[in-house]
């Protein structure tokens, strides 16, 4: 545990966002995409900070790895690809279906204990794929399906009830709520529901950054170290083929990424340096390129994070601008895209 009394939750506001991104097309600012980021240092300190670090927000899928730290202190026994998993928003590949199904197995649980929507598989291909053969949307599809096994065989564990795990009152709702304020060193300033029906728990996203560098800097064999190697050593297992935040891991070692809904990404380095963004308007063309930028800022070489550098924008099939986080943003000198 990091604390004992966790500070007081953040304020609910308005969020003060900053401009972090410009779309720029013939050499014009075309477009503006708001948004807050933060970087931490190996001390934990603020290095850098643009927006609004401190306001309210929902994290979304980006907490999911301190979700799965919960778990395992809660008695999971998952490691490895599974465990990988268990903190995944997955693409919805035959491999995330098949694993999510030995989860549920060891529970000894089906497919109709869980409880998330049904969905078609998140990946577009993969969902293309599933139209043209018919495929119904299914519980075990949707993209949290590894965390909802996940939780459900952590509630049999402990004896609690399988039917109302999603229920914020429920025993592991509790425990969960518990470890995101011990790891954020900060109270849930409020709680609703997340797309996939789990609870969904707001801190701030300096709040974010300090609990995934405190899970990236745990001591070898605990919780935290568990879902970091997991998630790490099987970076497509809790995303997916292609997806830019197992990218991200592939390109920069030792680096722990998880990205959420609505614009949010997460990442921490080994020595504990991390990085948070939240885009505004939730635009992932803008999410991938500022949250390389802020790696940078906390002293990743720039070399390693090119490919992230932002989509380009067409004109009559050929680039004629780019997406770019902001100067102020951006650690060294770039020249301006077309």
């Amino acid at each position: 545990m990091y604390s004992s009394s966790p500070a007081a939750a953040p304020i609910v506001r308005e969020p003060l966002h900053a401009p972090v991104a410009h779309l720029i097309r013939g050499g014009v600012v075309e477009g503006i995409h708001y948004g807050s980021v933060v970087v931490l240092g190996a001390d934990g300190e603020v290095q850098f900070q643009l927006g609004d670090i401190e306001a309210a927000f929902y994290p979304r899928s980006a907490v999911k790895p301190v979700q799965a730290v919960a778990m395992l202190r809660a008695g999971l026994p998952l490691d490895g690809e599974l465990l990988s998993l268990a903190a995944a928003s997955h693409s919805g590949e035959e491999r995330h279906l098949a694993g999510t199904r030995r989860i549920l197995d060891l529970a000894g649980l089906t497919e109709d204990d869980l409880r998330n929507v049904p969905d078609l598989p998140y990946d577009p291909a993969v969902r293309d794929t599933w139209i043209r053969e018919g495929r119904q949307p299914s519980r075990l599809a949707q993209n949290c399906s590894g965390k909802h096994a996940a939780m459900l065989w952590t509630a049999q564990l402990n004896d609690w009830s399988l039917d109302d795990y999603l229920a914020p009152e429920h025993p592991l709702q509790q425990a969960i709520a518990e470890i995101v304020e011990d790891l954020s060193g900060q109270r849930i300033a409020r709680t609703t529901v997340d797309g996939c029906g789990a609870p969904l728990f707001s801190i701030s996203l300096h709040g974010l950054a300090r609990a995934v560098s405190r899970i990236v800097t745990a001591a070898p064999g605990t919780p935290e170290a568990r879902v970091a190697d997991a998630m790490r050593d099987h970076a497509e297992m809790a995303s997916g083929a292609g997806r830019d935040v197992a990218a991200l891991m592939a390109a920069v070692p030792g680096l722990l990424a998880k990205d959420g809904f609505e614009g949010v990404e997460v990442a921490a380095l080994p020595d504990g340096r991390a990085v948070a963004v939240k885009i505004a308007d939730g635009a992932n063309r803008a999410r991938v390129p500022v949250a390389a930028a802020a790696l940078a800022r906390a002293g990743v070489a720039p070399a390693l994070l090119t490919e992230f550098q932002g989509e380009a924008l067409l004109g009559g099939g050929r680039e004629v601008g780019c997406v770019r986080p902001v100067r102020s943003l951006e650690p060294v000198d770039v020249p301006v895209c077309a």
